[in-house]
């Protein structure tokens, strides 16, 4: 659980226009998970989630993923809770852990806000994958799927993976833990 008194700051845009987006929904949905997850005593934590078009996330996978065509979640940690190599994709601060804006090693000053990153979903590529996650907790709607790729963009910012079948398992239970907590399908019109 977080510690009382974080304040957590969901930025939401929504920057294309094949699917209408419920962005208080997802807010909503973003800022429950944050809050349930453990995030190491942080004071404030900050991160945007933006709906984009296909060619945005298409331009954005190639370029940092080196995989071509669009996808449908990418997720961009700044400060890296789990950073071992320091700052993705940049390469530059080490996160929380690491040395402090004063350079003290192992210190975070607390008046600046833990910044997670930025999760970007493609809500026509999550409308078009919709039908094939069908299964007992996603009815195969868009709005499902949408709150699939928020769920697993946050976990990516909180470090999570999925390169090996354990940690696949691992963050698909931790998804549909958070999921079946704080989604509820059929609350928005966005489908």
């Amino acid at each position: 659980m977080t510690e009382v008194g974080t304040q957590i700051t969901v930025f939401v845009a929504d920057e294309q226009p094949d699917v209408a987006i419920d962005g208080e929904r997802w807010f909503r949905l973003a800022s429950d998970v944050l809050q349930a997850e453990e995030l190491g005593g942080a004071g404030e934590i900050e991160m945007s989630l933006l709906f984009v078009d296909e060619a945005s996330i298409a331009a954005l996978n190639e370029r940092y993923m080196g995989r071509t065509g669009s996808t449908d979640v990418l997720a961009f940690p700044i400060d890296d809770l789990a950073a071992k190599d320091g700052r993705w994709p940049d390469g530059g601060s080490s996160g929380p852990g690491g040395t402090s804006v004063d350079g003290d090693e192992g210190e975070v000053d607390d008046d600046i806000p833990l910044m997670l990153g930025d999760v970007l979903i493609c809500p026509a590529v999550a409308a078009a994958n919709a039908p094939m996650h069908a299964g007992d907790q996603h009815d195969g709607s868009v709005d499902d799927e949408i709150a699939l790729l928020v769920v697993h963009g946050i976990l990516h910012l909180l470090g999570l993976d999925h390169h090996d079948e354990t940690e696949a398992e691992e963050m698909e239970a931790r998804e549909r833990t958070l999921l079946s907590r704080f989604y509820k399908p059929g609350e928005s019109e966005s489908t």
